[in-house]
């Protein structure tokens, strides 16, 4: 496969590596992005990889909470303009509380909204606004309490990235400190029971390569890996994360300090795993002027 010089930046802005380390990691991996980050990985050559996918699309994400029930919706739009329209707000808001009743995105879809479906709504919204819109995504939670938060808000109770924490008990100040941290940590699951068992194993075949560059024994490597995946537990699972409220406890000791269980959480930041072709301000406008 032919490396270009587009992939080999894509490839430093996600790392951090250097230029003609990039080009090799791409060159051995044959073009593939996320083996050539974890070669570089493997190599102490990424100092910093992002793992996260990028955010390109626009739009909102919008929470709502009933009783002990607590959703999110995605709504995507082509432009952040549309995103500030009061209008598409407006039907993200009436979407959001549309998804108390249902329990799926296909059946958000075909919800009642006004004497239309959702997704009717959404495809007539298309035509006043002039803009091409998708229901992209719905999730929820249930617990004794459910808190939710918006970081970067645009309007009450949507924003680019919304969450919702669970808890087994009641204490919602603790809760909202729990949300905050969320946004903020962007942890991978509530636990390590919860975690992907393919990102554990592919997170532990990295540090093993890592550890067999160093040349040392494979007594000594055993502990090393064995540090390091708890390294690793602790970095991407939210109760073993330390709270940003008080780094000197994890989220789920701050929990049992404020006696509550922290059940579920859910994170959605607009456009996550949605790469959006990029053009040059100028050639948009004229795009734009030509109708």
């Amino acid at each position: 496969m032919a490396i270009t010089a587009a992939m080999v930046k894509d490839l430093r802005d996600s790392t951090g590596a250097g230029m003609m380390d990039a080009k090799k990691a791409l060159t051995e991996t044959d073009g593939d992005m996320e083996a050539a980050v974890d070669w570089l990985r493997t190599k102490g050559l990424a100092k910093a990889a992002k793992k996260s996918g990028r955010t390109a699309a626009e739009g909102l994400v919008a929470v709502a909470v009933s009783g002990g029930k607590g959703v999110a919706v995605e709504v995507n739009s082509e432009t952040d303009f549309v995103a500030k329209n009061a209008e598409f707000q407006a039907m993200v808001g009436q979407i959001a509380q549309a998804a108390i009743g249902v329990d799926t995105l296909d059946d958000l879809k075909a919800a009642d909204l006004g004497g239309k479906s959702v997704e009717e709504t959404v495809t007539a919204k298309i035509g006043t606004i002039g803009e091409n819109m998708t229901l992209r995504r719905m999730a929820s939670v249930n617990g004794d309490t459910v808190v939710s938060y918006v970081h970067n808000a645009a309007t009450d109770g949507m924003g680019k990235i919304g969450v919702l924490v669970a808890l087994k008990g009641d204490n919602e100040a603790f809760g909202k400190q729990v949300a905050m941290h969320v946004a903020a940590a962007n942890p991978a699951s509530l636990s390590e029971a919860d975690l992907d068992p393919a990102v554990v194993e592919k997170e532990k075949q990295v540090q093993i390569d890592i550890a067999r560059e160093s040349g040392k024994p494979d007594a000594v490597i055993e502990k090393m890996i064995d540090g390091r995946m708890k390294k690793f537990m602790a970095e991407v699972t939210l109760l073993n994360q330390q709270f940003v409220i008080n780094p000197d406890v994890t989220v789920g000791a701050a929990a049992k300090d404020a006696g509550v269980e922290v059940v579920g959480f859910i994170r959605l930041e607009v456009g996550e795993g949605i790469e959006k072709v990029k053009e040059d301000f100028a050639a948009e406008v004229a795009k734009a002027a030509q109708g």
